[in-house]
């Protein structure tokens, strides 16, 4: 893929000290913290970031767009493991790997810091240790949802993603979803069907309305969250 093939180009580049300074509309959170400069980089929609048991040299940071990680499992269906949104940091192995596969899901940029520099930091400064065991922290209690959601009803989880995007996106009562009806099934452990029909009783209940395919509006959050619950 063309953004592949650059992102292998740029690497080289980020070696020899040529990373370009981030803006600082972006310096924030760990990788401002850092004080570190990264490489900025542009991905098509659906363009891989890096692959499934690919070296972990890199620590990303979402600056626009979205990014899914997955796992493709041994019956050929996708699993999305989670969905990294602008500011998200992602790609922090506790290995030597990555132990999912990420890609774009709209055209995205990122910033990506070389993960040597990142432990090298971590190991001088106390603050930027804290903030490594935050996000790992975060991830976990991401993951355990997760995972715990996967046993649920598909209105349960439905309702469920909902609210941890409005909360994510800041969204108020609309949401603006980056992605597909196929992304949220492979995440929620759904067919895309069960997905779609169960958007619709939400909506006959309603508890959303559905004005266009990834614009939902939050009608009765408190509906949701009995659901959620």
């Amino acid at each position: 893929m063309l953004a592949s093939a650059n992102l292998q180009e740029a690497r080289p580049r980020a070696d020899a000290g040529r990373f370009r300074s981030m803006p600082p509309s972006i310096c924030q959170s760990l990788l401002g913290a850092l004080e570190l400069t990264g490489a900025k980089m542009p991905f098509d929609r659906n363009a891989e970031i890096y692959g499934e048991n690919e070296p972990a040299d890199y620590v990303y940071k979402v600056v626009s767009g979205a990014v899914r990680t997955y796992k493709v499992l041994s019956d050929g269906r996708r699993q999305i493991d989670a969905f990294f949104l602008p500011g998200d940091i992602f790609g922090l192995e506790l290995g030597d790997e990555h132990s999912c596969s990420a890609e774009a899901i709209t055209d995205t940029t990122v910033v990506l810091v070389k993960r040597s520099l990142v432990l090298a930091a971590a190991e001088k400064q106390s603050n930027v240790a804290r903030l490594l065991w935050s996000h790992t922290a975060r991830d976990l209690r991401r993951a355990q949802h997760h995972t715990l959601l996967l046993i649920k009803s598909a209105q349960e989880r439905v309702a469920a993603f909902l609210l941890e995007m409005a909360e994510r996106l800041g969204a108020g009562g609309a949401l603006e979803l980056p992605m597909s009806r196929q992304d949220i099934a492979d995440y929620l452990g759904l067919t895309i069907e069960t997905v779609s029909r169960t958007l619709s009783q939400l909506e006959g209940a309603a508890a959303i309305s559905l004005p266009a395919s990834r614009r939902i509006v939050l009608r009765d959050r408190s509906a949701l969250n009995r659901l959620n619950d």
